[in-house]
């Protein structure tokens, strides 16, 4: 018998305090112009460690979210991922907490680090177990807490991240009608300066005298992260769609990587992507890296853009690099 992935249930969760773009006037050179006619960014959700609010605690609440949209219970889980470079800890790791607080006593669960493209990488490998036969329901997740990463004082890098979660549950079925249909992952290590986080790994560890606590921050060549990101969404959403002989024509709704508004635009045109066919949010979140197309998806499916039976496409790209698409029939 043929398996197949059912995603049945989506959530999403964000710290409280939103941070405007007016408030880097404050310590940086830079306006809320500035900022929203280069990237499209007008506020962001920035976690509280005062309030408990860590990856984990927002990874939980999006999984409990997409666990009652599922209406399931967390025992019938057999395999949780975590896509995030921002762990609570090393050890244990924050899939294994978030295994822990749900009560998810039959599953095995593991963090993956690829970036930005931490959720499609985490979907592809949740969606393999499945078709084996290997585990029946899986949850994956994608959280971060950037604002522990940023350099405040760098205005380049600081005004375009931000903190969320979200989470996708996905099921064993044999119907292709509702399924994933297919993902396709792509890496390019001999490109990773132009996204970095140089310095807090085991090269440069915080107890070497090399060490510089500026530089275990990100860092971007931001123009050659444009020209990648963009070249590259768009070869994996067409080679996604071609290996199922469709075109752009044939997909109901798109989710692109939320980074930058011109990113997008830039997409959206050379696909010939009308733009209410595409989900929007970094308006309102900017750039939460692995978290953006989990919440993306989350947003949609409730407010009944999106419905069963739509073919969905998603696309991202993530430092290191890293980069992916997705195909999904709901």
């Amino acid at each position: 018998m043929n398996y197949f992935s059912k995603i049945i249930g989506t959530g999403s969760a964000f710290p409280e305090r939103i941070m405007t773009n007016h408030d880097f006037e404050n310590f940086v050179e830079t306006s809320d112009e500035w900022i929203r006619t280069r990237t499209g960014i007008q506020t962001r959700r920035i976690a509280d460690h005062s309030k408990g609010e860590f990856t984990s605690t927002l990874a939980l609440k999006a999984a409990r979210n997409a666990i009652e949209m599922a209406n399931i219970p967390a025992d019938q889980i057999e395999l949780i991922i975590i896509g995030t470079v921002t762990p609570d800890s090393l050890m244990p790791t924050t899939a294994n907490l978030i295994q822990a607080a749900l009560g998810a006593t039959k599953a095995f669960s593991f963090d993956l680090q690829s970036a930005c493209s931490g959720f499609l990488y985490g979907l592809s490998i949740a969606d393999q177990y499945i078709r084996t036969g290997m585990v029946k329901t899986a949850l994956v997740i994608g959280a971060e807490t950037l604002s522990t990463l940023i350099n405040w004082q760098d205005r380049g890098t600081c005004v375009l991240f931000g903190d969320g979660a979200g989470a996708a549950l996905l099921t064993r079925t044999t119907e292709t009608n509702h399924s994933i249909l297919g993902t396709k992952l792509y890496s390019d290590g001999s490109k990773g300066d132009i996204l970095k986080i140089p310095h807090g790994g085991s090269k440069y560890p915080h107890y070497l005298p090399e060490y510089q606590h500026k530089l275990h921050s990100i860092h971007m060549q931001g123009s050659e992260v444009f020209k990648l990101a963009v070249r590259n969404m768009i070869d994996a959403s067409l080679a996604v769609l071609s290996d199922h002989g469709l075109t752009p024509e044939d997909v109901d709704y798109f989710f692109f990587h939320q980074a930058n508004m011109r990113i997008l635009d830039m997409c959206m045109k050379t696909l010939k992507v009308p733009k209410e066919k595409t989900w929007i949010n970094l308006d309102k979140y900017g750039n939460t890296s692995a978290a953006t197309l989990p919440v993306c998806l989350d947003e949609a499916w409730r407010a009944k853009v999106i419905k069963p039976g739509d073919l969905i496409l998603m696309a991202t790209f993530g430092g290191g690099v890293t980069w992916a698409s997705g195909l999904i029939r709901l």
